[in-house]
C-alpha cells in the first residue's frame, strides 16, 4: 500500500520560506492539519512551519484524518507506521527540498510517524519532537546510524495518558536513549494532550535546533 499526502492541504506559515529551517507539524488521530497550526505562538521565530494533513480518513463517525489505522487500543502495526513515514518522506522530497534544516513535531500518531521517518532517513532531519507518542517496535536498517549519530529528540508525555499502550511507552523509554540525544519530560497529571508547560519546553528545544541550523549547511551536517 502506498499513501500520498495532499500537498494542497498543507498549511504554511509563510510563502517566503526558501532557505529557512523548516518545522513540519504532524497531527494526531482524528484531527487534521489545522490542529497543531495553532501552536505558532510557542514556536521560535525565524523558521517556516508546515502543518500537513494525514493521508487517511478514520472510520465513521470519527472526524478528521489519520496516519494509519488503529485496530484496537492495545495494538499498533509497525508496518502501517512505516507506510505513513514513507509518505512523509516523499512529501518532503517534493515540497521542502530547499529547506536549510528540517525538524518534525508530531503528536500521538504524528509522533510515531515522526520517529519512524527519522529511522528511515536520518539524513533528512536535525531534530524531532514526539509528544504523547512512541517509537514503533521492530528493527529498521538505519537504527545503527541513529546509535552512532544520536539525533536530537524531545519526548514529552503525561502520567495520566491512557491512550498509548503501556508496553509501547516502556519500549520507547528503552529505545530512545540508545538511538538519540534524548531530552524531555514526564508531566504530572497530564492526559493524552499537550500542556503549556510542555509547550514551553518544546519552545526551548526548538530554539536550540533553529540556532544550530543557522550555523549548519543543512540536514545531515555536523550540527545534527
Amino acid at each position: 500500500m502506498t499513501l500520498t499526502i495532499d500537498a494542497d492541504a498543507t498549511l504554511w506559515s509563510t510563502a517566503d520560506r526558501a532557505g529557512l529551517p523548516l518545522l513540519v507539524l504532524l497531527h494526531g488521530y482524528g484531527a487534521d492539519e489545522h490542529d497543531l497550526f495553532g501552536l505558532a505562538p510557542y514556536l521560535p521565530e525565524g523558521v517556516a512551519v508546515a502543518a500537513v494533513a494525514a493521508p487517511l480518513t478514520p472510520p465513521w463517525p470519527m472526524p478528521g484524518r489519520s496516519w494509519y489505522p488503529i485496530d484496537d487500543l492495545q495494538t499498533r502495526d509497525a508496518t502501517h507506521v512505516t507506510t505513513a513515514a514513507e509518505a512523509l518522506l516523499r512529501w518532503l522530497d517534493e515540497e521542502a527540498a530547499d529547506a536549510a534544516s528540517v525538524a518534525l513535531l508530531g503528536f500521538s500518531q504524528g509522533a510515531a510517524v515522526s520517529l519512524q521517518a527519522l529511522r528511515l532517513d536520518p539524513s533528512q532531519f536535525d531534530a524531532v519532537v514526539a509528544l504523547s507518542g512512541y517509537a514503533a517496535p521492530g528493527a529498521l536498517p538505519n537504527d545503527p546510524v541513529l546509535q552512532e549519530e544520536r539525533p536530537r529528540v524531545f519526548w514529552g508525555r503525561g502520567t495520566h495518558d491512557d491512550v498509548i499502550p503501556p508496553h509501547l511507552i516502556d519500549h520507547t523509554a528503552q529505545w530512545l536513549p540508545d538511538h538519540s540525544e534524548l531530552s524531555g519530560r514526564v508531566y504530572q497529571g497530564l492526559t493524552h494532550s499537550i500542556s503549556e508547560a510542555e509547550l514551553n519546553d518544546v519552545g526551548v528545544f526548538l530554539t536550540t535546533w533553529r540556532d544550530a541550523a543557522g550555523q549548519a549547511e543543512g540536514p545531515g551536517s555536523s550540527a545534527s
